[in-house]
């Protein structure tokens, strides 16, 4: 058997897995460092929640190389937070604990392929999957949305929600019904518009706005969050384009006129 430092040095392809283990060890060893010796589950919750977005930025981009780089940053959080359990009594579990877990869970919630279970589709196999997974955790007769979506941001937990819900018919029987929804809850906005922005009713109408917009994306089977990322970068190079113009007729976008900016807007929406 290799001793950590052996396994630090390892290039054998197939024991990478084992020497990242070593790695992370080493780091939080005594005489390690630092840094690393000072984290906690806590402190790490902004890393994780980094790096999983830029792994995420690095898909859309359809960056393959920069894709395994943050896969790797992405494993480093697994690896740590597995650390700091082992090192832990109460904790007491460690990488190949939640490995175990994992595979456990995985053929459990797959008896279509690992078991004599049939499904007709990828729908069937999301319902299958949500079956046991509220048998498992013994939620059968608790509220179905109990814990549904819990730490996700509100765009995406909105789109899991009422992706749960139409599961079982709480939905729109056509997209004309969303729109509707739409129409009703932009003259909601709109009635609240001599309010001042601290009232509570201007923040509910514009979430139920959201809200139903969200509903619309899942309709159509976008992913909210693509869809706003899409437009995000979309307005970026618009509005870079813009700046472009404007500082080509000698101004500032802090000097342009609104009428300068709209029509440079325009431009800018023509080339992009």
């Amino acid at each position: 058997m290799m001793t950590d430092d052996e396994m630090i040095n390892c290039r054998t392809p197939e024991r990478q897995l084992e020497r990242a283990i070593a790695v992370m060890h080493r780091l939080r060893a005594p005489g390690g460092c630092p840094w690393d010796a000072e984290q906690t589950h806590e402190s790490l919750i902004p890393n994780l929640l980094e790096e999983s977005y830029e792994c995420i930025d690095a898909i859309r981009a359809k960056d393959w190389p920069h894709l395994r780089e943050e896969l790797g940053d992405v494993l480093l959080q697994v690896l740590f937070h597995a650390e700091l359990a082992a090192e832990t009594p109460e904790e007491g579990f460690t990488l190949t604990d939640v490995a175990c877990d994992l595979s456990d869970k995985m053929v459990r919630r797959h008896p279509h392929v690992f078991g004599t279970a049939q499904v007709q589709n990828s729908d069937g196999v999301l319902s299958q999957w949500d079956a046991i997974k509220r048998k498992e955790q013994a939620i059968e007769d608790k509220p179905y949305l109990k814990n549904c979506g819990k730490g996700l941001p509100a765009l995406l937990r909105t789109y899991k929600i009422t992706k749960k819900v139409a599961k079982v018919g709480f939905d729109w029987p056509d997209h004309a019904g969303v729109i509707a929804k739409i129409r009703e809850e932009t003259d909601e906005v709109a009635e609240t518009l001599p309010l001042p922005d601290s009232d509570p009713h201007v923040e509910e109408e514009l979430g139920d706005l959201l809200f139903t917009t969200v509903n619309l994306c899942r309709r159509r089977g976008i992913d909210p969050e693509v869809a706003l990322d899409a437009a995000n970068r979309k307005f970026e190079r618009r509005f870079n384009t813009l700046e472009q113009l404007i500082k080509a007729q000698g101004l500032t976008l802090q000097s342009a006129t609104p009428e300068q900016m709209e029509a440079a807007w325009q431009q800018a929406k023509q080339q992009h």
